[in-house]
Parts: C-alpha cells; structure tokens; sequence
C-alpha cells in the first residue's frame, strides 16, 4: 500500500466511527453492505428493518460520508 492508500483508509474508519457515534444503523449498513457485500435485502434481514429502509439509508450514509470525507 503507498502512503496515500493508507491515509484514505484511516480516514474512512475515523469517518465511520464519527458515523456510529451519532447514527449506530447507518454506519452498520456501510460495513454489511460496503464491506460484507450483503445486498440492500441482506442487510435489511441482518438488522430487522425494510430494504427501503436500508436503500435509504444507505443513500443518506453514502452522502454524509462522502461529505464528511470531502471536508478532511
């Protein structure tokens, strides 16, 4: 890994962990879907919830990361 690499991966689990000290379920749905690979159904049966609910969700994780990750 070159040291860019390593950088953007300890910046997206610093990312990650702000994200679950505020929203615990979407940033479980970023490990089972980003990092799992379950699918938006998967990850729904995991947690309990609708996949509408994990798509939107998703959606808004996926935005907020991207964000917060932008910023840094």
């Amino acid at each position: 890994f070159s040291t860019e690499k390593d950088e953007s991966i300890i910046e997206l689990h610093e990312a990650l962990e702000r994200l679950e000290k505020f929203d615990e379920r979407k940033a479980k749905i970023v490990e089972l879907r980003y990092f799992g690979g379950l699918s938006a159904e998967e990850t729904g049966e995991v947690l309990g919830v609708s996949e509408i609910t994990v798509k939107r969700e998703w959606l808004k994780a996926k935005a907020w990361l991207y964000n917060e990750l932008a910023v840094n």
